[in-house]
């Protein structure tokens, strides 16, 4: 737990989180009040949470900076089960989230009320979720990536890669989406009402299950 304004000269360096339980939120790693630690070559593994953050949360103005983290066989009871979001805006380079779950949404990670992290060269596969198996975006969240690839993630309802809903416009460069499946629609992606128009520029969505891109 970091709540007490921690900056970015607290260091985390390989260091293995495994099994951690929270029954409200961020089973392995809770970051609040304006926390922005550093980690590197961490690991984040089977941790749970009884509503989100099953392998980290983050609020209220904390950013941390992740480089070469993993996060996998995490999940949440309903929200984020990687990682939540809340009005946070963390940094990763190099990450990658795996076989994560949500019961709601957002199964690798789940972005709320203005979260717009920057996200670089990370990986998203086989992750779950009802809707957004790979990553959710919700409430005015526009996180940002480069080179990402999302890739055998599943939804039980829609957007087995990417779900984009409520004023949610990430923009994305040099991405992939590939093997992603949806029950109802977006395999790829599902943007839904409420403005969410997200950016794509030299992306590959292919190979997607029912559709690549969908919505409204």
């Amino acid at each position: 737990i970091c709540e007490s304004g921690e900056t970015s000269a607290t260091i985390f360096e390989n260091l293995v989180i495994r099994n951690g339980y929270s029954s409200t939120n961020g089973g392995g790693m809770y970051n609040s009040s304006s926390s922005s630690p550093t980690l590197s070559g961490c690991v984040f593994e089977g941790n749970s949470a009884d509503y989100s953050g099953g392998g980290m949360y983050n609020v209220g103005n904390s950013s941390p900076t992740l480089t070469d983290c993993v996060f996998t066989d995490n999940s949440g009871h309903y929200y984020g089960g990687g990682m939540r979001n809340n009005h946070s805006d963390p940094t990763l380079t190099g990450c990658t989230f795996e076989g994560n779950s949500a019961g709601n949404d957002g199964g690798g990670m789940y972005n709320s009320d203005g979260s717009s992290p920057v996200l670089a060269n990370c990986t998203f596969t086989n992750n779950s979720a009802s809707d957004g198996g790979g990553m959710h975006n919700y409430y005015d969240s526009n996180p940002t990536l480069t080179g990402c690839v999302f890739e055998g993630n599943s939804a039980t309802d829609d957007g087995g890669g990417m779900y984009n809903t409520e004023y949610s416009s990430p923009t994305l460069t040099d991405c992939a989406f590939t093997g992603n499946s949806a029950n109802d629609g977006g395999g790829g992606m599902y943007n839904d009402d409420g403005g969410s128009n997200p950016t794509l520029e030299n992306c590959t969505v292919c190979g997607n299950t029912p559709d690549q891109i969908g919505g409204d």
